[in-house]
């Protein structure tokens, strides 16, 4: 006699269902470990593990979208890896790299950063749900991650031997705090969803795509330094277009 079949409980979920968690916690573990490098002195080492973290930042969410497996808890996890990876870390990174000398100075404006990371989140988190406006999808303020790639712009530039900033405190606190105060603008800034691109586009974009890679291998800080770069000039394209329009700022 066949025995019936056991039938799932509804508390039970399937082990795919755990992926996109999974991920947060990889990138969760980039960041923490990023601080012990800090702690040795391995300063690009630590860097690069941000960028992993911020590389992979998006595809948590994206693949619990596809396999139907969002849920609060993995929202919420994903804000508070987001917080450590891109506000704690690059703080305690570039404090160690180049503010030690500035002493209670270079830590407040370590202090200034984080915290406005921290808003940037708890705004977001809240806003979340909220419908989108009319037009073109976008952030509200410099993204988590992509603040996170700004501040460590003067560990890049040394990196690559463009320009020492280990010796110069004076210009990466300002340069901290002004990355801060991006997080937590209402400027709008470029989002992923709003990019398009034609069909007489992609052999261009694979070209690009190309460079791309053959920089990561060979030049991996120029490459840094250039999509810095890049993304500074959308931010002051956005800024300037928005204050010949008039229009108002994004509630």
């Amino acid at each position: 006699m066949r025995k019936p079949r056991r039938r799932l409980s509804r508390d039970r979920l399937p082990f795919l269902h755990l992926l996109p968690n999974m991920i947060t916690i990889l990138g969760l573990c980039a960041g923490l470990t990023a601080i012990r490098f800090v702690m040795m002195g391995r300063y690009e080492f630590a860097a690069s593990l941000i960028i992993f973290a911020a590389l992979i930042d998006g595809l948590d969410g994206l693949i619990a979208r596809r396999i139907n497996a969002t849920s609060q808890m993995g929202a919420e996890l994903d804000s508070l890896s987001d917080f450590l990876n891109f506000g704690v870390a690059p703080g305690i990174l570039i404090y160690q790299f180049a503010l030690t000398g500035m002493r209670d100075l270079g830590w407040l404006f370590v202090l200034i950063y984080v915290i406005c990371c921290c808003l940037r989140l708890a705004r977001f988190n809240v806003s979340r749900e909220e419908p989108q406006g009319v037009g073109r999808p976008h952030f509200t303020g410099v993204p988590a991650p992509a603040g996170a790639l700004l501040a460590l712009v003067p560990l890049f530039l040394t990196a690559e031997g463009v320009l020492n900033l280990r010796q110069m405190p004076w210009l990466v606190g300002p340069w901290l705090a002004l990355v801060a105060w991006a997080m937590i603008s209402r400027l709008p800034t470029p989002s992923p969803k709003a990019i398009r691109i034609r069909r007489d586009q992609v052999a261009p974009v694979l070209i690009g795509m190309v460079v791309v890679g053959g920089l990561v291998f060979t030049r991996f800080w120029l490459l840094m330094i250039l999509l810095s770069g890049a993304y500074v000039i959308t931010l002051g394209y956005a800024l300037i277009t928005r204050k010949r329009s008039g229009l108002p700022d994004p509630q």
